[in-house]
């Protein structure tokens, strides 16, 4: 078992994980661009499920960056506080809202440096926002992707710019678009940080971990990838 590094091997490694899951989605709940937005700015240190429950009422209110601003940093505490770090969050969602209404029409810009430009915006909810919104081909780089990308070997790097950039050059085009959402579930529900069930993993035989836990828990039937 080695790790992907020829072009062959990543390819297969992709096909692999698009058989498993053909048609990849983000799991957060959102209604518009803006929305999407908002919700992958509250995603930081917080799980999806977390942030869907937060959003739900949410959402259901405030459509659009004047609605946010018109709710107001405390309103919207009410509804994030569920979250780690709702203060900032929030601070962080009206200040973006207003600026998209000054500099933007009240639109989220296509651009990654417009979008890096907005409070609380970093790259890797830009390119989380850019794929989901536009499909275009961006590798947002959580913890994630960052551990499955490390520990098989698809691209190992010590920072998340250094994982993107090895990404970039790598991922053959059929799966560009896909990729970041492949790595994501593939981390969240099997490459896990404590304990990856390889034993059910589709790409076990282009890994390149060398501490595979072959075997399920005690009372638990491996399944099929």
């Amino acid at each position: 078992m080695t790790a992907p590094r020829t072009k062959a091997q990543i390819f297969e490694f992709f096909r692999l994980l698009a058989e498993a899951d053909p048609d990849p989605q983000t799991e957060l709940a959102f209604g518009n661009t803006y929305q999407l937005l908002v919700a992958v700015v509250l995603s930081a240190q917080s799980t999806d499920v977390g942030v869907n429950k937060a959003t739900r009422a949410l959402f259901e209110a405030v459509r659009t960056p004047a609605e946010m601003v018109a709710l107001g940093e405390e309103g919207l505490k009410a509804h994030i506080r569920t979250l780690g770090l709702f203060n900032s969050k929030a601070k962080n969602v009206i200040l973006l809202s207003e600026q998209l209404i000054a500099e933007h029409g009240g639109e989220v810009p296509q651009d990654r440096d417009a979008l890096t430009a907005l409070p609380g915006v970093g790259r890797k909810t830009a390119n989380v926002v850019m794929n989901c919104a536009w499909g275009q081909e961006t590798f947002a780089v959580d913890t994630h992707v960052f551990r499955v990308c490390n520990r098989t070997g698809l691209a190992r790097g010590k920072t998340p710019e250094a994982v993107e950039a090895l990404l970039e050059k790598r991922v053959p085009a059929p799966f560009r678009q896909g990729a970041h959402h492949w790595l994501i579930l593939h981390g969240r529900y099997t490459c896990k940080a404590r304990a990856p069930e390889c034993w059910r993993c589709p790409v076990i035989g282009l890994c390149g971990w060398r501490e595979k836990n072959l075997s399920p828990p005690k009372g638990r039937a491996a399944s099929a990838p």
